[in-house]
């Protein structure tokens, strides 16, 4: 399977280039929403700050997503139970066990094999009897990064494709770029048995010539190039788009313009396309955007994950300022065995002070936030999941989504609270279940000044449960506390 943006060596050159931005994932200057150019400690302990140091650091959806993606690089096994509303509730529900009860074509096959894929993920047991159904069937589905849903999707793509035609025939929609080149890698990687398929990025900087005939049967881009190429340029029609794919739509809605950009595109399909549409959220407006633009569609749901604070020992200590804090959790990480901790700070100022002053006291520690390049975020949590750092101090940024089963220990170094200096109960939640997950016992610790015991009194409320007060001075009371 080929990745040309047009044919000959010029495509091959622009594909090249392509995948060399691709390395580069997310430039800070040519940065997703949310994500600004500043500086994290040096080794040596020097710092650099700028004045949105003191700010909250924002989580990007795109960046979160993106981030999942290159993660979690096996499938992971959902612990959220599926849920199937089917258009036509008579009708039979089928789910298969094996890749080869699918009867897709050989090629296919050995690109899902190839790939590293043994057996269908829950998400993909339910979902690919639906995507791969005749006549084709429309598809909402819920699924978050690493259960397979873009190979769904992809292999849907790739059945309904036919190489003999050259015009395009699938079109995918992300939010951003390098969502997109993500979702065309998966295509070429499972495409690479098929002959005289190819796909087209219709993504910013790729500039193809007037008057070019578009000869690739897929093309995966963002929804304003898309539109630009579809309504301006001419270079897809489609009204022969068998294939219609929205990905990603809880990101897409958040970003202004993209709504109404990809209800322009889809009213403009045949009413026998095929149109798939997927997020890893469904509130409200997402909900309200899915039946807006997917027709008579069977939905996949997943029930949502209960976090429980129930398996997590919580503890707080009062401290006079951020020092105490500092010297509290010494006293903490000398007094107990710690597999590996996660710090949360409020500010990027607050974790790169925490990162130099552990630095300088001989401690393991990485940095997560939010000016880093999804890349380099992502190379730091696999670190810390190869057990390189013992501990990873980082902002929001990593509060939900991103599981690492050595964690044993969570601490707020600052609480959560949101513009209203109120309690973040939401975040709270999710900060402290990166402990206690996967049916262990964990430990949290919030270090607070006496001003902020109320907020803390208010989370205890809140979820009704016993925050422990804890001396930090006293080592046979640390040195007694278990998982």
């Amino acid at each position: 399977m080929a990745s040309l943006l047009w044919g000959g060596d010029a495509g091959a050159a622009e594909s090249e280039r392509l995948n060399s931005h691709f390395s580069n994932l997310v430039h800070p200057r040519k940065n997703l929403r949310g994500i600004r150019s500043t500086t994290v400690p040096n080794i040596d302990g020097s710092l650099n700050t700028e004045e949105d140091d003191d700010e909250d650091d924002v989580v990007d959806l795109a960046a979160n997503s993106l981030l999942n993606k290159l993660i979690r690089q096996s499938l992971i096994e959902s612990s959220h139970r599926v849920e199937v509303l089917q258009k036509d509730p008579s009708s039979p529900l089928y789910s298969v066990k094996t890749f080869e009860e699918l009867r897709l074509k050989e090629e296919l096959l050995k690109g899902i094999y190839a790939m590293g894929f043994n057996r269908p993920s829950k998400i993909q047991e339910m979902a690919l009897p639906m995507m791969l159904a005749h006549p084709p069937q429309n598809l909402i589905a819920q699924s978050q990064s690493g259960t397979g849903k873009t190979a769904a999707f992809v292999l849907a793509m790739l059945s309904r494709v036919n190489a003999l035609e050259l015009f395009p025939q699938c079109l995918c929609l992300a939010p951003t770029y390098e969502l997109a080149l993500q979702t065309g890698r998966v295509v070429e990687r499972m495409g690479k048995f098929c002959v005289d398929v190819e796909v087209m990025y219709a993504i910013r900087g790729n500039r193809i010539p007037r008057g070019t005939e578009v000869t690739k049967q897929i093309i995966i881009g963002t929804p304003g190039t898309v539109l630009d190429w579809c309504f301006k340029r001419k270079l897809i029609d489609l009204t022969k788009i068998r294939v219609f794919v929205l990905d990603e739509a809880d990101v897409m809605i958040d970003t202004q313009g993209f709504s109404d950009q990809s209800i322009r595109i889809q009213r403009a399909l045949p009413s026998e396309c095929q149109m798939l549409l997927f997020s890893a959220t469904f509130e409200d407006s997402v909900w309200q955007f899915a039946e807006r633009i997917i027709p008579d569609p069977n939905v996949i749901k997943l029930r949502k994950e209960e976090l429980t604070l129930n398996n997590i020992r919580q503890y707080y200590v009062l401290c006079e300022n951020r020092k105490g804090k500092y010297q509290a959790l010494c006293n903490i990480y000398g007094g107990i065995t710690i597999g590996q901790a996660i710090i949360f700070c409020q500010t990027r100022r607050n974790a790169k002070w925490l990162t130099v002053e552990m630095m300088q006291d001989g401690h393991q520690v990485s940095l997560l936030s939010g000016e880093l390049t999804v890349e380099q975020r992502a190379s730091i949590i696999q670190r810390f999941r190869d057990g390189k750092e013992k501990v990873l101090i980082t902002t929001n940024v990593c509060a939900r989504g991103i599981d690492v089963k050595q964690v044993t220990i969570v601490v707020n170094f600052d609480l959560p609270v949101n513009q209203s200096e109120e309690p973040d109960y939401e975040t709270y939640l999710h900060r402290i279940g990166r402990t206690g997950r996967f049916g262990k016992k964990g430990l949290a610790f919030n270090m607070i000044e006496v001003d902020k015991l109320p907020l803390l009194m208010k989370i205890q409320d809140h979820f009704n449960s016993n925050i422990k007060q804890l001396d930090p001075e006293d080592m046979d009371e640390i040195e007694k506390i278990e998982y």
